[in-house]
């Protein structure tokens, strides 16, 4: 069998990297720049994590560090969901410009164990289904909350919808995004090969967004049906709506999974392919190797 060697070291896309660690001191200096915000412990820690990150990836690029940067860029995508309660929106766009970058950077890692891929698939599997429950369980309380007359009621489901959004949501959606990329990278699946997994892939950076707005209204609608003649309003209209999003984007991660529906990438390359030196030509399927070839007898003079 052929050796599969890693790409050279100038494979790394050195323009993307430095653009990233000018973006992460632009993070840190917002952070540092923003007052008010529910969180600050994770605001403080954002702000050094963003600092550290301007650095590194700025080290790693110049010496052509293509093993940590893809580590680093994949672990710091779930990292930057946390940091986004205590920052912005550059959070978010943080975790895509990393999802872009190691993309980029077309990272190969050896395929799991057999035990180990069921662990993790297990994993993966029980965090997604139990995250889905979740999601069904608070529509029904935004539904709840925006419809009761009783103040009791109404204020009850914003606050259980505000200890599950801590609670079981946040921790979720990092376990989620964790275990599919183990499960993604570490399979013949791949992250971005067949589009049913690279459609979950989008669904796993928008449900982020998603879950970020919903926890601002939820806060929102918590603090305002505390007083008996608050209502919800109109937003309590819009948290339903986007509770059904959500719910909705979660049922066809599901759905793709269980019917992976075919289809590849033009970032889908077979291992034969991939193998033969650039500019080779592909042998004739009809024509037998040198060696299976029958030698003709000199003729006899």
């Amino acid at each position: 069998m052929p050796r599969t060697i890693d790409p050279p070291a100038s494979h790394v896309p050195r323009g993307g990297q430095f653009a990233f660690s000018a973006f992460s001191a632009v993070a840190a200096v917002l952070l540092w720049m923003r007052d008010e915000t529910s969180y600050p412990a994770i605001k403080t820690s954002a702000m050094f994590a963003y600092l550290l990150a301007a650095v590194l990836t700025s080290v790693a690029a110049r010496l052509g560090a293509r093993r940590t940067l893809i580590v680093f860029h994949l672990l710091f995508v779930p990292a930057q969901f946390l940091f986004s309660f205590g920052g912005g929106p550059e959070q978010l766009a943080g975790m895509v410009f990393c999802t872009v970058l190691v993309v980029r950077m077309r990272p190969r890692f050896p395929h799991l164990k057999r035990r180990a891929r069921r662990v993790w698939l297990t994993l993966h599997v029980g965090v997604s289904v139990g995250w889905l429950g979740l999601s069904l369980a608070m529509t029904t309380l935004a539904v709840a909350g925006a419809s009761a007359d009783s103040h009791a009621v109404r204020h009850g489901a914003y606050e259980l919808m505000h200890v599950f959004d801590l609670t079981i949501v946040i921790p979720s959606v990092v376990m989620a995004i964790i275990t599919g990329l183990v499960v993604s990278l570490g399979t013949p699946w791949g992250l971005v090969k067949h589009w049913w997994v690279l459609l979950k892939l989008v669904i796993s950076l928008v449900i982020p967004v998603i879950a970020i707005i919903q926890s601002t209204w939820i806060e929102e609608l918590r603090l305002r049906t505390a007083d008996p003649a608050g209502d919800p309003g109109g937003t309590g209209l819009t948290l339903i709506l986007c509770m059904l999003l959500y719910a909705s984007l979660l049922w066809t991660a599901v759905i793709l999974s269980v019917f992976k529906p075919a289809g590849k990438t033009r970032w889908a390359k077979r291992p034969r392919d991939a193998s033969r030196p650039a500019g080779a030509s592909e042998p004739a399927p009809d024509s037998p190797p040198a060696s299976a070839r029958p030698v003709r007898p000199p003729m006899a003079r």
